[in-house]
């Protein structure tokens, strides 16, 4: 079996991801799937720190359509975030993964409010931490609480995992034959606008020298072998 190449590892997941194929906001048979992984992973000893967002509850874009104000709509829109972290938890508890939820609002009784070094601790135990409430402010991404967390904590890679098997040169769902990169460099995706994950998170992900790795969550043991180093998804790398 090949060893990981990667010591610690931050993985962002869509909260769309935890929707599987059903009309359910989670589906827990696709979270159960995702979580087998993450087991698989943390039994070849490597560090897991995972950033899920909110879509499939609430994103704060739907509350600016209805009226809301954006601050608000983000709000609601981290909240949601911590409905995922805590099903995450579930899951990889029932699996015996210890885990840590840690938000970035503070709600004692049902989370750890997030402190780095704590988070750096729990890591360290072997815990997998799940880090909820995006970065706790309004106009902020997930994708940026992905890479400012992975950067915070000293992660080897950001795995982006998404419904697309990699970043493409147009929409591949539009255009049949739009060019998937296998590697791509940080300025090449700002200046083309190849939606990556959004310009905050590239352009932290650049300055820190964190590669990342996008690839298709829905294949079958891909963050197994994303660990391993095998050849998958897009590699967004330094320039």
């Amino acid at each position: 079996m090949a060893e990981p190449v990667y010591k610690r590892i931050m993985l962002k997941l869509s909260g769309e991801a935890l929707e599987g194929d059903g009309s359910e906001s989670i589906d827990f048979a696709t979270v159960g799937r995702f979580c087998d992984e993450i087991v698989e992973i943390r039994r070849l000893g490597v560090d897991v720190g995972l950033v899920v967002g909110g879509g499939n509850i609430f994103r704060g874009v739907q509350g600016i359509d209805t009226g809301l104000d954006q601050p608000t709509g983000d709000y609601m829109g981290m909240l949601a975030t911590v409905i995922n972290a805590l099903a995450l938890q579930a899951v990889l508890e029932r699996k015996r993964i210890a885990t840590r939820v840690l938000t970035a609002i503070e709600m004692r009784p049902v989370a750890e409010p997030y402190i780095r070094r704590r988070a750096l601790r729990h890591l360290e135990k072997g815990r997998v931490v799940i880090f909820g409430a995006g970065t706790g402010n309004p106009f902020f991404t997930t994708d940026t609480a992905a890479a400012l967390r992975a950067n915070e904590i000293g992660a080897d890679i950001l795995f982006k995992a998404t419904k697309v098997d990699g970043v493409y040169d147009a929409d591949p769902v539009k255009n049949p034959t739009a060019k998937r990169y296998d590697e791509l460099s940080f300025t090449t995706a700002l200046a083309q606008n190849l939606r990556v994950m959004d310009a905050t998170a590239i352009s932290l992900c650049r300055e820190n020298k964190l590669p990342i790795l996008v690839f298709n969550l829905n294949d079958p043991g891909s963050m197994i072998k994303a660990v391993r180093g095998e050849r998958i998804g897009t590699l967004v790398k330094g320039d």
